[in-house]
């Protein structure tokens, strides 16, 4: 478990004063990746057009290109605006597999200053039941924190 205290200062100070979103997501995705073993592949998809995400910054393996709102983890996290905690991916329907290693995933909203979704932050692990809520919290933190509140 990473010290998630440790992670959310490293991160603001890295960010303090950039406004350029895709430099913020890059920044969080490295340091979020670096930090702990369970992280196979970590980074954001943007939302780009209605109802559709594409992926941006990314540490890991290849990701999908594209994932319709209506699709996948991750088009769940941006239909419904919640995080989704899957502990085993072959049982979350419609999941997408991007990569055959995955077997738990942690997707959390990510939200500008007005309020506006602009992102979806995704994690694979490579392990099952890999994530905590403690694990979400924390991110939900640093996103807000970076993103939100600038």
């Amino acid at each position: 478990m990473p010290d998630y205290a440790t992670l959310a200062k490293t991160i603001q100070s890295l960010t303090t004063g950039e406004t350029d979103s895709v430099a913020l997501m890059a920044t969080v995705t490295c340091e979020v990746h670096h930090s702990d073993d369970r992280f196979d592949w970590t980074g954001f998809y943007r939302v780009t057009g209605p109802e559709m995400l594409k992926i941006g910054p990314y540490q890991g393996g290849h990701g999908c290109l594209q994932i319709p709102f209506s699709r996948g983890v991750c088009g769940a996290a941006a239909r419904t605006g919640q995080v989704q905690l899957v502990p085993d991916v072959e049982a979350f329907d419609g999941h997408i597999a991007c990569a055959s290693s995955t077997r738990s995933e942690l997707v959390l909203p990510v939200w500008d200053k007005q309020g506006a979704l602009i992102a979806v932050f995704d994690i694979d692990s490579d392990q099952a039941d890999a994530f905590t809520q403690e694990d979400a919290a924390a991110l939900a933190h640093v996103l807000h924190m970076v993103f939100a509140q600038g």
